[in-house]
């Protein structure tokens, strides 16, 4: 397959001679969690938007994405750093941006031409003008004769081109998309993305960049320039790739399907440099020395997929039909899933060291085929080792109950620290992930009644 260049890096980005539109120079945001502190979504962003180019910000779910894209727009105030627009900073609504959201955002009492004539009307445009620049703008965007028509008229894929065509009839410098295609069927979308490269083209002397957050990757590569990803936890720019191909794609293409691959690669985690953790304390005697070994492990810096045990068992029955590996949207094509449904699997198997990722493609480690061909005890008591050995907060709870006076712990103690990195949600969904895990592997148990993890008879005799 064709290389694909690429810039990993949080600092610089891809250069281009084009003037740029809109500029983030080491923007952070921070939020309040629930049990009060600082929760960290975006580090240390640099980014600019150029003339004349299409740019897409990939990530998962929750790596700050849309955060980034309000924080340009000028929706959403920076806790730190600064955006600019055209050289000037930014101390409110970015005058220079439209946005197009993914649930069309449509008032419903409004005909598809009052709709689009909204943002004009704002701007105090006369009816005259605002009627005719309305009127071009639904025929370009392929409503023309649904002008009188109501919003709860429309399907899903024409209500959003009521979207588009309401920001594009700005005439904005940059064009805005939030995941605007994610809402609608396979069809629909692909339809859809190409309308909007069309008009991209055609409008091109007034609209002068699109800027599109989306987690499909065949999407960023069929539409961008330039795809920036984001990591998560909190969310950093850790790769810029140029994507150099001829408008339309082929996604049939070497090239193509190379750029997907390559992201697929960065997605799953084989360029992230955020897995640092520091050294548990060697003993703890007492809750205090719990409380701070607990600390000391920084669970937050290697979180657990929202992944079972059965789960992974399944993957791996799918990947030992394919000895050789599977590409990742084959592989979800095979089993009816989006991609981003197996991204939780392909990292809990990959933490694990059950599965191997290269640009995209999976396969089962020698261990991996190890555990799937082992009976029932010997699969679990692999399972608890690689636990042990691979997953931080599984062994801050195995070595916390050794240590414990009594081989027991109060659950709330372990989800209370997980809360003061992470929102109420995620925190449970770590502890309750944890739980299922070390239950599998028979590491300890968990009374919820009584909200007590305990170490199992057999550990518990170990431990004395």
């Amino acid at each position: 397959m064709t290389k694909i260049e690429v810039k990993n890096t949080a600092t610089m980005t891809a250069g281009t001679d084009r003037a740029p539109i809109i500029q983030a120079e080491q923007v952070n945001k921070t939020y309040k969690s629930d049990a009060g502190s600082d929760l960290n979504v975006l580090d240390s962003i640099d980014f600019t938007l150029h003339e004349g180019e299409v740019v897409a910000i990939l990530g998962r779910s929750g790596a700050g994405k849309s955060t980034l894209l309000r924080i340009l727009a000028g929706l959403v105030p920076a806790s730190s750093g600064k955006v600019s627009y055209r050289g000037k900073e930014l101390a409110g609504p970015n005058p220079g941006v439209a946005l197009v959201f993914q649930s069309f955002a449509l008032m419903p009492w409004l005909t598809v031409k009052d709709n689009v004539e909204l943002g004009l009307q704002a701007r105090g445009v006369p009816r005259a003008e605002r009627e005719r620049l309305a009127l071009a703008a639904i025929d370009a965007i392929g409503l023309d004769g649904f002008e009188s028509a109501y919003p709860k008229e429309l399907s899903g894929g024409m209500r959003q081109r009521v979207g588009i065509a309401r920001a594009l009839v700005l005439k904005p410098d940059a064009l805005f998309m939030d995941e605007p295609f994610s809402a609608l069927d396979v069809l629909t979308a692909e339809n859809l993305r190409q309308e909007v490269l069309k008009v991209w083209s055609e409008e091109a002397g007034s609209i002068r960049s699109v800027l599109l957050v989306t987690h499909n990757i065949e999407e960023a590569v069929e539409m961008a320039d330039r795809v920036v990803v984001l990591g998560s936890h909190p969310g950093r720019v850790i790769a810029d790739v140029p994507i150099k191909m001829e408008r339309p794609r082929d996604k049939q293409s070497d090239i193509f399907q190379s750029s997907v691959d390559y992201l697929y690669s960065i997605l799953t985690g084989q360029n992230n440099t955020e897995d640092i953790r520091k050294q548990l304390q060697t003993k703890v005697r007492n809750k205090e020395a719990v409380q701070n070994s607990l600390r000391d492990e920084n669970m937050t810096e290697k979180n657990l997929p929202d992944a079972t045990p059965g789960g992974l068992a399944g993957l791996a029955d799918v990947l030992v039909d394919h000895p050789k590996g599977i590409d990742l949207a084959d592989l979800a094509a095979q089993l009816s899933f989006e991609v981003d449904d197996l991204f939780p699997l392909i990292d809990a198997g990959l933490m694990l060291g059950i599965f191997q990722a290269d640009n995209g493609h999976i396969s089962l480690t020698s261990l991996g085929q190890t555990w799937h061909d082992a009976d029932i005890l010997e699969s679990k008591e692999m399972f608890s080792q690689m636990l042990l050995d691979r997953v931080p907060l599984i062994r801050v709870i195995d070595r916390a109950l050794r240590n414990s006076e009594h081989g027991n712990l109060h659950g709330s103690l372990i989800l209370d620290l997980l809360r003061s990195h992470h929102s109420d949600k995620e925190a449970i969904q770590q502890f309750e992930t944890a739980i299922t895990w070390g239950r599998y592997g028979e590491l300890f148990d968990y009374d919820a009644d009584d909200d007590r993890l305990t170490l199992t008879a057999e550990d518990t005799q170990g431990a004395e």
